[in-house]
């Protein structure tokens, strides 16, 4: 194993692939490195010497900016470096990027088919309120089908509890592990909106709602409404239709205040969706083109090998994906700041690439209204892991969408129609980034981690995978697909982005379950763009 890499020719940065100690010499392009001080694993140290105010290249892009001179062989710190944004943009090669007509070979899954031609990776009823006043309500809802359909699931964590409580003697009897229906899932949302704040961010909500009932992995859905609150149900339904106006799903409505009675409520809601979901059980999985995969990319967590091997090996299925017919969407777009000008390029005409720098800048107003900017995106945990700038993350971070063009870019809530490459805008924020995706129509979602994050989706699968092989063993638990053997030298990109792909195609077509999905870890929240009235 190499204890450093160059990851580009026109690098500067060089990234430390194990501790090195001061005084060592390291070999990079046949040019010996004497250290000057120790570097830690994952963080980065400079080729050359370098001046104060030159800038700083990985990956090829310029991620930082010196602030004083540093030597050959020294630490790149958040205290020598600035960070470095791109802020002229020019448009001239948008549009001059080539589609590639999908490849005839023939790749498949076993889908969930829908009669809109779309095919799911799950079949899920969903239960879900319009308005925070209904939380209770779908949590007893939660608890009731739960206790039901998943008895087994936290049983070893209640025996725990009681021998606790009453002692090594007490016992609890294990429930039957059997779901009565077993080719559907239920899972519930709640959230804090739909009333309170501004219309506009109801309006969104109800967006959003809308792209998950919509999202092919959803078979139908109980939607639970107060009556009173700003996200009214014809507002919901209208969103839905503009999403597709041949909706033709069962989507069952409950008003409290028109019903009454929250016992009736709750009794009438489990009698109208217990006949939804038996018929919903008869829908069986059948062979299904890959073209009917719409693949989420996100990160968190993200550690300084990240975007050496989990974020590249993502990149690499998503182009063999994109060639085979299929869809993916990458956002974050704190994450992408510093990389507009490469993904401008690639844009497939320039009034997409437009919208991309509009939204961005949109987005970064609204920032530096509140005080802050792009620069402070880099968590501690980032940084303590050799992530210095927000540019140099965005930089791995871009890694995640490969090389292959980008044939749209959508706003926050925006359901996506063509097929390739999308760039949605969210926050880089994990879980409100991961809504919004299953939101636009991703039927699976990769998330990539060095450090480990737990994130899953109510409807969406949602694949870890890690970028080391240390953390894949340390957090066996929530971790589902290794890329540390990149940085171990073992595998090669190319065979690890086909192991993956063969991965998301079992997790697609029912036969493996991912760590997020055993442990119903299953995180919902819209961003709330505006502020509370």
């Amino acid at each position: 194993m190499n204890k450093a890499i160059k990851i580009n020719r026109q690098d500067n940065m060089i990234v430390a692939l194990e501790n090195l100690k001061k005084g060592e010499n390291i070999k990079v392009e046949g040019q010996q490195i004497t250290l000057v001080e120790d570097i830690k694993q994952k963080h980065k140290f400079t080729q050359w010497y370098v001046k104060k105010d030159d800038p700083l290249f990985m990956y090829g892009v310029k991620v930082g900016i010196a602030n004083q001179e540093i030597p050959q062989g020294a630490a790149l710190t958040t205290l020598n470096m600035n960070n470095a944004f791109n802020n002229d943009i020019n448009f001239d090669k948008a549009g001059k990027t080539l589609t590639e007509n999908p490849s005839k070979q023939e790749r498949s899954f076993m889908g969930y088919p829908r009669k809109d031609g779309s095919a799911g990776t799950q079949n899920i009823w969903l239960f879900f309120p319009l308005v925070f006043c209904e939380n209770r309500n779908v949590e007893l809802l939660k608890t009731v089908f739960e206790r039901e359909f998943y008895p087994d699931k936290l049983s070893e964590h209640q025996h725990y509890l009681r021998t606790l409580v009453q002692g090594k003697s007490a016992t609890i009897q294990a429930p039957a592990a059997v779901n009565p229906f077993p080719n559907v899932e239920v899972r519930f949302i709640t959230h804090h909106s739909g009333c309170g704040g501004t219309r506009a961010d109801s309006t969104m909500l109800g967006k959003l709602l809308a792209g998950y009932v919509n999202n092919p992995n959803v078979v139908g859905a109980s939607v639970l409404s107060l009556g009173c609150q700003n996200l009214q149900v014809d507002l919901f339904l209208d969103q839905l239709k503009t999403i597709n106006k041949n909706f033709d799903k069962p989507l069952l409505v409950f008003d409290q205040q028109e019903i009454g009675s929250g016992e009736n409520l709750i009794q009438k809601i489990i009698k109208d969706s217990l006949v939804e979901i038996k018929k919903a059980n008869d829908i069986q999985r059948e062979k299904t083109p890959i073209s009917k995969l719409s693949i989420g990319l996100e990160c968190g967590g993200s550690d300084g090998f990240s975007g050496i091997s989990a974020n590249p090996t993502l990149g690499a299925a998503t182009d063999k994906l994109v060639a085979l017919g299929g869809s993916a969407i990458l956002s974050e777009f704190p994450e992408l700041r510093g990389v507009e000008q490469e993904l401008v390029d690639r844009c497939v005409d320039r009034a997409k690439a437009q919208k991309f720098i509009e939204l961005m800048a949109s987005y970064e107003n609204k920032v530096i209204a509140s005080g802050t900017d792009f620069s402070t995106n880099p968590s501690p945990g980032n940084i303590k892991d050799g992530l210095i700038t927000d540019a140099m993350k965005s930089a791995g971070a871009a890694k995640k969408g490969g090389n292959s063009p980008i044939v749209d870019v959508l706003d926050y809530g925006e359901y996506f129609s063509n097929c390739g490459l999308n760039l949605l805008c969210t926050p880089g924020n994990d879980v409100e980034s991961t809504t919004a995706m299953a939101g636009s129509g991703a039927n699976l979602i990769l998330f990539t981690t060095g450090l480990g994050t737990p994130t899953g989706n109510p409807i969406t699968p949602v694949i870890k995978v890690s970028s080391n092989t240390a953390l894949y063993h340390k957090m066996e638990d929530i971790i589902d697909f290794n890329t540390g053997e990149i940085i171990e030298g073992s595998k090669s990109l190319d065979e690890l982005s086909e192991d993956l792909l063969e991965y998301i195609i079992k997790v697609a077509s029912g036969e493996t379950a991912t760590k997020a999905t055993q442990n119903r870890q299953f995180d919902f929240l819209p961003w709330k763009r505006d502020i509370s009235l």
